[in-house]
């Protein structure tokens, strides 16, 4: 079930940055014609979920247990408020297609406005059958790279040219 599948060709690259095109890489799990088969493979999904707007999906592979009755409302809020501009994997912990639990820290590039902020955040990952479900994440500082390290907004530019000018 995709939402605006129409606004998202098949053929564009996939909004979660890995280097296919959006019908080879997250579009299949999105649909629900593949299982996600590792955390990441969720995360980056979930992430893809959210930039298409897909609310049904972002529920599916949300833990059972850790829903609330508004998850919907609360999940669609988000979606629909948020302009997502990229997706940065930080570290993964497990997670494997043979695990049954993954961590995966991340940066999600969001625009508010004319600004570019940051969501940096450790989220956990259950896997029960075949099916790997977000439980719940820890939402982390802002990302500070090294000041000869690529900025984490992606402009380009080492860190120290960029958001790190002090």
């Amino acid at each position: 079930m995709i939402v605006n599948a129409g606004s998202y060709s098949q053929s564009l690259p996939c909004p979660c940055g890995d280097l296919q095109n959006f019908g080879r890489c997250c579009l299949p799990y999105l649909q629900g014609t593949l299982p996600a088969p590792t955390a990441e493979t969720l995360m980056r999904s979930r992430y893809s979920a959210y930039y298409t707007k897909n609310v049904d999906y972002l529920l599916k592979t949300q833990h059972p247990k850790h829903r609330k009755f508004n998850s919907r409302q609360e999940v669609a809020k988000t979606a629909n408020s948020t302009t997502w501009a990229g997706l940065t994997i930080v570290d993964r912990k497990k997670g494997q297609v043979k695990d049954t639990t993954g961590i995966v820290e991340f940066i999600a590039l969001y625009r508010i406005g004319d600004g570019l902020s940051q969501l940096h955040e450790r989220s956990r990952f259950q896997k029960e059958g075949r099916q790997w479900y977000y439980l719940d994440g820890d939402l982390l500082p802002p990302y500070q790279p090294k000041r000869s390290e690529p900025c984490w907004c992606k402009s380009g530019k080492k860190f120290k040219h960029c958001h790190g000018k002090k």
